[in-house]
């Protein structure tokens, strides 16, 4: 299931002020996706899709905790220097990918809501999205990359250990269970 920009009401968050970050918006294509900087509108739609997946693993949506980030993009994103992104296919939003500085190293940031719809699943969308996220990561300096996640997400799991990451220690989000690093210097 797609979410339709229709299907979801208009964002209500009553945000005055839209904090905007340094980098200039994302745009890139794959295959017939796009991948591009959230905007304030697609809030619940965003939120939309992760639930969704989260739900599919048998995993809980905490809009207070571990998801909070997602209804408050511009302080935990924008305000922080990192990016929140999202995968339309054909106007419709089928995923979502971000990060943001986090100070579990030197100049460290966190890879968060890297969540793609079944449907568009298996066609080399995951991994090419984990690629971008890693290269605007570079573009801005940073040099390690943390990422957090549950078992049951086997997709991830595996994704991520066939893309350089090591497991580590520290998990700090409750419903995850296995911490990931990798370094971009060489």
């Amino acid at each position: 299931m797609a979410v339709n920009y229709f299907d979801v009401p208009a964002d209500k968050s009553g945000y005055d002020i839209i904090l905007t970050s340094t980098t200039e918006p994302m745009k890139t294509d794959y295959r017939d996706f796009i991948i591009r900087s959230w905007s304030e509108g697609e809030r619940a739609l965003a939120a939309e899709v992760i639930r969704s997946v989260l739900a599919e693993y048998g995993l809980g949506w905490e809009p207070a905790g571990a998801d909070r980030d997602v209804l408050e993009v511009e302080k935990f994103y924008q305000a922080t220097g990192g990016e929140f992104w999202v995968i339309e296919q054909q106007g419709f939003l089928v995923g979502t990918g971000a990060y943001y500085p986090v100070s579990r190293g030197e100049n460290a940031v966190e890879i968060r809501k890297m969540y793609l719809l079944p449907q568009v699943r298996g066609q080399g969308l995951g991994r090419f999205l984990l690629q971008q996220l890693e290269s605007a990561v570079a573009a801005r300096g940073f040099t390690h990359i943390w990422i957090e996640t549950a078992s049951v997400l086997k997709e991830a799991v595996l994704l991520y250990e066939s893309s350089g990451y090591q497991p580590a220690t520290g998990v700090e989000t409750r419903r995850c269970d296995r911490v990931y690093v990798k370094s971009l210097v060489s």
